[in-house]
């Protein structure tokens, strides 16, 4: 039986997905981020020495980091499923955003999140107008430059097909989820992203992702 070790709002909730949309049972065991630090409680490192989430055990054995996860799961038990055909142009689209979702779209998301906090967050009152103009400063030349340009990239690449890996939908779409969630709580989303707005209002429809978040719990994508 696999085991998905679910933190509240994180990317475990993909994992949940992928395993609604291939019909494969499982079970969940969830764990709680501490409500001050935000960070995920020690218990999970006795599953991970890492001691995040999402990770997965499938009897004896223990997979971390949420693409790992992904390809373990669609090669294991997908029958071909969720996965363009080893060699065609849409394999490589599919192994490129599989990665890019982790590797490249999620730090400016990052960053943007804890410059907010930053910015935002109480702090002595002669330390603020300091530390909110850098925050400022750093969001404007850097982190929202690099969100915009992913954001106009990511909209581009859906001008000619519906999913990101071609024109079936597949296990990208899914890892790709989390990245565009976050991006249109923190950023925001508006009238120039139109093809991005549609994907995810596309994978909120399906029925397996309202069965993954049915289980696992509805998720804050702003944290």
């Amino acid at each position: 039986m696999i085991t998905v070790h679910h933190l509240n709002n994180s990317r475990s909730q993909r994992i949940l997905w992928l395993l609604e949309e291939l019909g494969l049972p499982y079970e969940i065991k969830k764990y709680q981020r501490d409500p001050k630090t935000m960070l995920a409680p020690p218990e999970l490192k006795a599953v991970h020495p890492l001691g995040k989430s999402p990770v997965i055990t499938d009897g004896d054995l223990v997979v971390a980091e949420s693409g790992a996860i992904v390809e373990y799961l669609v090669e294991r038990y997908g029958d071909g499923r969720l996965t363009p055909a080893a060699g065609t142009p849409e394999q490589l689209k599919y192994s490129f955003f599989l990665h890019f979702a982790e590797g490249s779209a999620m730090s400016p998301l990052l960053m943007k999140l804890v410059f907010d906090r930053i910015e935002n967050g109480p702090m002595p009152f002669f330390a603020k107008p300091i530390a909110r103009s850098i925050a400022r400063k750093v969001k404007d030349t850097l982190v929202n430059p690099n969100i915009n340009n992913q954001l106009a990239y990511l909209e581009s690449e859906l001008a000619t097909r519906d999913w990101f890996a071609g024109n079936e939908f597949s296990a990208a779409d899914i890892q790709m989820s989390f990245p565009l969630e976050a991006a249109a709580s923190r950023a925001g989303l508006g009238a120039q992203y139109p093809r991005l707005t549609s994907f995810l209002q596309r994978i909120h429809a399906r029925p397996a992702y309202a069965r993954a978040l049915e289980r696992g719990g509805k998720y804050d994508y702003a944290r």
